[in-house]
């Protein structure tokens, strides 16, 4: 097997790396992968199979690096299920923001440079900041991610093998089959044959996170905000329905019974004529809305020294951003809780949805509706719910925007660039559009400096200036919506 020198990445400590995977730490999981020459494999750092010798290693940032660099995959400690690495989660802004691009699947159709416009730079720029942070191209980062879920795929669910082609991103079986083949040696058929995967109609994915992660806080916070109709919340699952790419059913998340990872259960309803079933962005989007890649050591670590959020965040150890799994939806819910309770809120977003929703046959208690489309909104009739004049424009602006293509969910070229494409909408102000930014965006800059809560917090009994929080916020750069989220705790 041809395996070429390792890309430009982030310099990593042979050394230190080595003592990790003689110790099996799970702290320094999907931090780094361990290429073993001798074997052409690559691993996670916790892989139970027996440590290679030292002259054998090559450690590499990242799962496209190892990919890029001729390596094939692990089939006992699956690299596809490692918590997302630093590098991919925020190290660069503008790689972050194309990662998530990717997730929703920006290079399995279009090209690097369309990609790159999307982010407001040149092509061969945004190469150079993918090997600069992640060790390997976009599009190389693109086809591991294909492959990643294709293997997932494979070996937890009974899909038909065509289907999980098309759902990881494939645009022919046969270019599906000649990847696994090449990357893990063996057919797709001989993989599943070999895995302990449940037969049956529903659809389970493992998603990974780095510990600590505090679900408790998390999930009270959505249990707060849950849509009637759409979404249900326990202490222990979350559940919604969904519609994606012609594809619409019912998902419930709870943490896995073993190991760092939530576990997704996916019950599919409707799959209309010729569509690919939108794995890669279910994935996506629940790692945004369960905020899975975040790295809370270095978050913590960053804050650690600063004597209004360190202690906070100390006290609240694992803390996540609450995400959401549809931008829109989270959207017209930030616009229906301007100036009025979250229960208030609750109450009028649980109406739209029994009156203008699309009713399904519920799978879980208490989900009985989609969300409204945003064409089914810009079109509605809005009087009747409780919403005040000025709330309906702001709410049929917003989804005529969204139903005509001028407003989309998907990340600017920086965090500034999205404010203001949402400022300009009538009836979105700055804490609107940084509230939506931060939570449906995964924006962890966004900071809505004129929330009367963070306010108070920050001024420890006395409210500060929205002008004042501002120009505290600066030192907070690049992770001011965790330090919002620890002021809110507070």
């Amino acid at each position: 097997m041809k395996q070429t020198a390792a890309l430009a990445a982030p310099a990593l400590d042979p050394a230190r790396c080595y003592r990790a995977i003689l110790a099996k730490d799970a702290r320094f999981d999907g931090r780094f992968f361990v290429c073993v020459r001798s074997t052409g494999i690559y691993c996670r750092p916790v892989c139970p199979a027996r440590v290679p010798k030292r002259e054998h290693c090559l450690f590499v940032p990242s799962a496209a690096a190892a990919k890029a660099a001729g390596f094939r995959s692990c089939l006992r400690c699956r690299p596809e299920t490692a918590p997302g690495t630093p590098a991919w989660a925020g190290t660069a802004a503008s790689v972050s923001r194309a990662l998530r691009l990717i997730d929703e699947g920006a290079l399995d159709e279009g090209k690097l440079d369309q990609l790159a416009a999307r982010l407001g730079m040149g092509e061969r720029q945004l190469r150079r900041l993918f090997l600069a942070h992640v060790g390997a191209g976009p599009q190389a980062v693109a086809a591991n991610r294909r492959l990643l879920t294709a293997k997932q795929l494979i070996g937890e669910t009974r899909l038909p093998l065509a289907q999980v082609a098309h759902a990881a991103g494939y645009r022919s079986l046969r270019r599906f089959n000649d990847a696994i083949v090449k990357a893990y040696g063996v057919a797709p058929g001989d993989i599943r044959r070999a895995s302990e995967a449940a037969i049956g109609a529903e659809i389970r994915m493992r998603l990974g996170y780095r510990p600590p992660f505090d679900w408790e806080r998390l999930i009270a916070y959505l249990a707060g905000r849950a849509m009637p109709g759409v979404e249900s919340v326990t202490a222990r699952r979350y559940a919604r329905s969904f519609a994606l790419d012609g594809v619409s059913g019912v998902l419930s998340v709870a943490p896995a019974k073993k190991g760092h990872a939530l576990e997704a259960r996916i019950a599919l309803a409707d799959v209309q004529k010729g569509s690919a079933l939108p794995m890669r962005r279910i994935a996506a989007r629940l790692r945004r809305l369960f905020d899975l890649d975040a790295d809370p050591t270095a978050i913590a670590a960053a804050f650690r020294g600063d004597p209004l959020i360190g202690p906070r965040l100390a006290r609240a150890p694992g803390l996540r951003v609450p995400g959401a799994f549809d931008g829109f939806e989270l959207a017209v819910r930030a616009v229906l809780g301007q100036q009025i309770s979250v229960k208030g809120a609750t109450t009028i977003s649980g109406r739209i949805v029994a009156r203008f929703g699309t009713p399904i046959d519920g799978a879980e208690e208490g989900i009985t509706h989609l969300f409204p489309t945003p064409a089914q909104l810009a079109g509605a009739d809005l009087s009747g719910l409780g919403l005040t004049g000025g709330r309906i424009a702001t709410l049929k602006g917003l989804a005529g925007a969204v139903a005509s293509g001028a407003l989309d969910f998907g990340p600017r070229e920086t965090l500034e660039a999205k404010i203001a494409e949402l400022t300009a909408l009538p009836g979105i102000g700055d804490w609107t559009a940084h509230y939506v930014a931060l939570r449906a965006l995964g924006e962890p800059d966004a900071f809505p400096a004129s929330d009367l809560g963070l306010r108070k917090a920050a001024g420890s009994g006395a409210v500060v200036s929205t002008r004042d929080l501002e120009t505290l916020s600066q030192d907070w750069r690049p992770w001011r919506g965790y330090a919002a989220l620890a002021l809110w705790t507070s």
